[in-house]
C-alpha cells in the first residue's frame, strides 16, 4: 500500500504542477484574441489561423485541467443524496464510481481517439477554413488529457483505499496548494491577529473602568 501511496502522490504532484500553469494557455487564448479583434477593427484584416489557434489553446487548458480538477475535487457532483451518507459510504461511492466508470470511460475514449491521432498526423489534415491550421496538434490534446485523468482517478482510487485500511488520511478533506512555508506564515499572521485582537479588547476594558 505504501507503494501506491508513493504512486498517487506522484500523480498528484504531476496535476497540481500542470494545472497550475495550464491557465497560462487560457490568458494566451485571451492576448490572442483580443489581439486578432483590434488587427480587425483598426485594419479590417483577420486570420482564420488566429481565430483556430485559440480554440486550440482553449481545448489543450480544458482537458490539461481535467486531472487537476478532479484532484481538487471541483467537478459538479450531484450530493442530494451523497452528503447525507456516513463518511465510509461516500467514500465507497468513489471507488465504485473511479473503478467502473471513469476508468472504463478513458480507456474507451483513448481507444477510440489515438487512432485519430495517429491517423491526422500522418496524414497532416489541415483545417477547412481558408489559412486554418494543421489538425493533429489540437486532436492530441484529448489523449493526452484523458491520460492525466485517468491517473488522477487512479490517485484518488488508491487515497480512498487507503483510507477504508486505515492507511491513509480523510481523502475528503481539503486540498490546498499553498506551501508549507505558506501555511505557516498564514498561520502566524493569523494567530497574531488574534493577539492584537484581545489586547485591543483588553484597552477597552481598561479605559471603561472607573
Amino acid at each position: 500500500m505504501q507503494a501506491l501511496l508513493a504512486l498517487s502522490r506522484a500523480i498528484d504532484r504531476l496535476n497540481a504542477f500542470i494545472g497550475k500553469y495550464s491557465i497560462w494557455l487560457i490568458f494566451a487564448a485571451t492576448f490572442i484574441s483580443a489581439a486578432n479583434a483590434i488587427v480587425r477593427k483598426a485594419f479590417d484584416a483577420s486570420s482564420n489561423a488566429f481565430l483556430e489557434v485559440q480554440w486550440y489553446l482553449f481545448a489543450w487548458s480544458f482537458l490539461l485541467a481535467a486531472g487537476y480538477t478532479l484532484l481538487h475535487r471541483e467537478h459538479v457532483r450531484i450530493d442530494v443524496i451523497n452528503s447525507r451518507l456516513s463518511k465510509t459510504k461516500q467514500v465507497w461511492i468513489d471507488i465504485i464510481g473511479f473503478a467502473l466508470f471513469l476508468t472504463p470511460l478513458c480507456l474507451t475514449i483513448l481507444w477510440l481517439s489515438m487512432p485519430v491521432v495517429i491517423q491526422m498526423y500522418q496524414s497532416g489534415e489541415m483545417s477547412g477554413n481558408p489559412g486554418g491550421l494543421i489538425r493533429w496538434p489540437v486532436w492530441a490534446a484529448i489523449p493526452v488529457g484523458i491520460t492525466l485523468l485517468m491517473l488522477q482517478g487512479l490517485s484518488e482510487l488508491v487515497k480512498r483505499i487507503a483510507f477504508l485500511t486505515g492507511d491513509g488520511p480523510d481523502p475528503m478533506g481539503k486540498l490546498s496548494d499553498k506551501s508549507a512555508e505558506e501555511e505557516l506564515a498564514e498561520a502566524l499572521r493569523a494567530e497574531a491577529e488574534i493577539k492584537q485582537a484581545q489586547t485591543a479588547a483588553a484597552v477597552q476594558a481598561a479605559a471603561r473602568q472607573p
